[in-house]
């Protein structure tokens, strides 16, 4: 049924689920007004109520009660953020910032994913400690970790030590803890809970011995596990479009549920008996892959499809959409921040509504199977497109196409992980079933990096709000362009025998969107070329070409160059490949004759495939587990030579020479992470007397000073730890910099802290950061510094 015969009152609830969704996004970011927003709308909902009472027309009693429906899920959603409101305002007055040390005992609620910063998990909150304080809460939190011990799953009850900071407004945590690697898990999940657990982990054994990088997919088609996915593959299943195969979305649970109903449709089985089927295994499947609130909202958008398709109407799908996403809010109103919701109810309604007219269109130039088999991936990127623009402006050029070839292979691969995951008792048969699971998870894989490394793959598209509402005029234009039709050629003969129609009749109307759409997509089409390889060429032509140090834009990461004559020296690599590969072709670098790895956490080492197999000498700081020694034996195999800097090590880059003062060769007490990270300078060579402090907090770096190795003073100093307040100021003062680099991206920590910003100005120190100025560059000049900054003038 296409989106023309959708009736009227099947799309009523779309405008009660705004009203929520804008209840829920003013009540989060305002929660001390909540209660009287609260109130305010359920006082409406008593006048709108009242109101219909006395209306006589019939259509008037709709409308009213439409807006009373509004006004009560808005209501709704204030009441929820108002009674959580004490226990989360409790929890922002506790005096924990500023680097203080805090234990936090919690319940784990979320999957434990890889992040930048090792591991990310969502807790609860159920005891607070720092100094003499003890406090028993119960507030939402998430928690980085550097490690993840055994046990640490869905359910469990851990302990963390580390720094907290308070959330953005809006968040549903309360705080952020970066726990380091104090994490300790006080007890294991339970029942259900623990079961599952074992199955992930045994699909994880099952793939453990075949061939990278597929072997790391199999258990994120399955279960949406994306421990073992490479750095490489995630950047390429991101660029191509295909990341929402190893998340679990709508899209998975949606593949689980078609295979149910068509494997009962096959048996024989009844409409209802196909349904409960579909609902049974989904259920199954959330509990498998973790019942956490992502996977539950992915599993409601999954079914409202389900439910959509199967009663054969799209508006029916559409409200029970409606319906759902005022439910959800309601429930949980920090929902209205998320992204993953917003691309969960885009991708459902773009299903119901989109897919169809764009069948029937895209039918009129190729087969229909085909053009049936692209409407759904063309849809879901039309409707998803603008949203992922905030988070990357850049738009995947062959995502469509991505998908399509990868279709065929992720249900295959999606049942066959999944199988492999629920015979992880029997190891034979799950080994063989992890093993024919391996050639769909090689196609999808191959698919992502072929799609990513072409020509053109990644569109830069305006940043922010301009540029969502520029792609969803672009895409708007797609959509008239396929689903608009000519005027039939019956009726044009006939027309002309009755001579021209009027000028507003419906066939011009037509003919001016399309027309209209064409002009859009032809004037945007020219901007991309204009603006797209010219963009380049002018950040070419404005990039420096006589620098000695530079501070690429990697986000909240580091990564640092440094050259010297023809030599090229790199400090970390920042937590993701596709910007350290972006800055390299940007400055002219293709080998790095040292790397440096300060620590081994995943903003300092998660974009080293972009340097793999062109790489030197490799200093690193101690390793602090299996998946750090991995990683040493990949670079040896790509013809790294490896040592383990200790202080007192030096050598030469170009005429420059480079020292390390930390960590001491004894470890100096310090496990392997932040305070051990590898502090270098650098003298000499054309380049500016420089010093990189790694991670390094206080304490480590008043150990420094007291070594009495640094040098007199410093032109250049790269802050510790991405500007966080755990600086020892008697360091700063010692080194009084000329220029202070800050490496640091969006993050929830208040990076770079003002105390620190205060710290360097204060001593009349220049300070460069890259969030705010992109890529820095600074060169040595006769007559000092001279600094460039992507986005600021060049100053010296």
């Amino acid at each position: 049924m296409s989106l023309r015969s959708a009736r009227r009152r099947d799309l009523r609830l779309v405008p009660v689920a705004a009203a929520a969704w804008v209840a829920a996004s003013v009540a989060t970011h305002a929660p001390e007004a909540a209660r009287v927003v609260a109130g305010c709308l359920w006082a409406g909902v008593v006048v709108v109520l009242m109101l219909a009472a006395r209306a006589r027309r019939g259509s008037l009693r709709t409308a009213a009660a439409l807006a009373a429906v509004a006004l009560a899920s808005a209501g709704g959603v204030a009441t929820q953020v108002a009674i959580a409101q004490p226990a989360r305002a409790l929890a922002a007055s506790l005096a924990v910032e500023g680097g203080r040390a805090v234990t936090v005992v919690a319940t784990v609620v979320g999957k434990v994913e890889p992040s930048a910063f090792g591991w990310r998990f969502d807790a609860v909150a159920e005891g607070l400690a720092y100094g003499p304080v003890e406090r028993a809460v119960s507030f939402p939190v998430v928690v980085f970790a550097a490690t993840r011990p055994d046990g640490l799953d869905l359910g469990a009850s851990i302990s963390a030590r580390g720094t907290a900071v308070r959330a953005d407004p809006g968040e549903r945590e309360v705080l952020v803890v970066r726990a380091g690697r104090g994490i300790q898990v006080r007890a294991p999940p339970q029942g259900v809970l623990e079961v599952a657990a074992e199955l992930r982990r045994g699909l994880l054994r099952a793939t453990d011995g075949l061939p990278q990088p597929a072997a790391g997919l199999i258990a994120g088609l399955a279960v949406g596990d994306t421990s073992a996915v490479s750095a490489e593959l995630d950047a390429a299943m991101k660029a191509s479009s295909l990341s929402h195969l190893t998340a679990v979305s709508g899209a998975n649970c949606a593949l689980v549920v078609g295979l149910a109903f068509g494997l009962a449709a096959l048996c024989g089985a009844r409409r209802g008996i196909r349904v409960a089927a579909g609902l049974v295994c989904l259920t199954g499947f959330v509990v498998l892959v973790s019942p956490e609130p992502s996977v539950v909202r992915a599993a409601a958008m999954a079914t409202i499809a389900l439910l959509g398709l199967v009663l054969g109407r799209i508006g029916a799908g559409v409200s029970l959409l409606s319906l759902s996403v005022c439910v959800l809010l309601v429930l949980d109103p920090w929902l209205s921040g998320s992204l993953g919701f917003a691309l969960s109810a885009a991708a459902t309604g773009s299903l119901l509504l989109a897919a169809g007219p764009l069948a029937e269109g895209l039918a009129r130039f190729m087969p229909s199977p085909l053009a049936l088999a692209l409407s759904v991936p063309l849809a879901a990127q039309l409707a998803c497109g603008p949203l992922l623009v905030l988070v990357n402006p850049t738009v995947p050029l062959y995502g469509v196409l991505a998908n399509l070839l990868a279709a065929p292979a992720a249900p295959i691969g999606t049942v066959l992980g999944l199988a492999a995951c629920l015979a992880s008792p029997l190891p034979v048969v799950s080994y063989g079933l992890a093993a024919l699971a391996w050639a769909p998870a090689a196609w999808i894989a191959q698919t992502a990096a072929t799609m990513s490394a072409l020509p053109g793959s990644g569109v830069p598209w305006l940043a922010g709000w301009g540029g969502v509402v520029a792609l969803a005029l672009v895409g708007a234009a797609i959509g008239a362009v396929v689903i608009v039709r000519d005027e039939p050629p019956v009726r044009a003969v006939a027309r002309n025998h009755a001579g021209p129609g009027p000028s507003g009749s419906p066939d011009r109307r037509r003919r001016r969107v399309r027309a209209l759409a064409i002009v859009v997509l032809g004037a945007t089409g020219a901007c991309v070329l204009a603006l797209g390889p010219g963009a380049g060429l002018a950040d070419r032509l404005q990039t420096p070409t006589d620098w000695g140090v530079v501070a690429c834009e990697v986000g909240q990461g580091d990564a640092i160059l440094l050259r010297s004559g023809s030599r090229v020296a790199l400090i970390d690599t920042g937590p993701d490949p596709a910007p350290l590969a972006a800055c390299l072709d940007r400055f002219g670098v293709e080998r790095v004759d040292l790397l440096v790895l300060t620590h081994f956490d995943l903003d300092h080492r998660g974009g080293v495939d972009a340097v793999i197999g062109r790489i030197g000498l490799l200093l690193h700081g101690p390793p602090g587990g299996p998946d750090d020694e991995r990683l040493l034996k990949r670079l040896a195999d790509g013809g790294a030579q490896l040592t383990e800097a200790h202080a007192g090590m030096s050598g030469t880059l170009g005429s420059a020479r480079w020292r390390v003062l930390w960590p001491r060769a004894s470890g100096a007490g310090y496990p392997p992470g932040n305070d051990a990270s590898v502090v270098v300078d650098v003298t000499g060579g054309g380049l500016p007397t420089s010093l990189f402090l790694g991670d390094l907090s206080a304490g480590p770096q008043r150990a420094v000073v007291a070594s009495g190795l640094l040098a007199p003073g410093y032109a250049l100093v790269k802050v510790a730890h991405h500007g966080s307040a755990d600086q020892a100021p008697e360091l700063y003062r010692q080194a009084s910099p000329a220029l202070a680099l800050v490496t640091v991206g969006e993050n929830d920590y208040g990076h770079p802290r003002e105390e620190t910003l205060s710290l360097l100005t204060g001593l009349g120190t220049t300070v460069a950061r890259t969030d705010t100025d992109g890529a820095v560059a600074v060169t040595l000049a006769p007559d000092g510094l001279h600094v460039w900054r992507e986005r600021a003038p060049a100053m010296p």
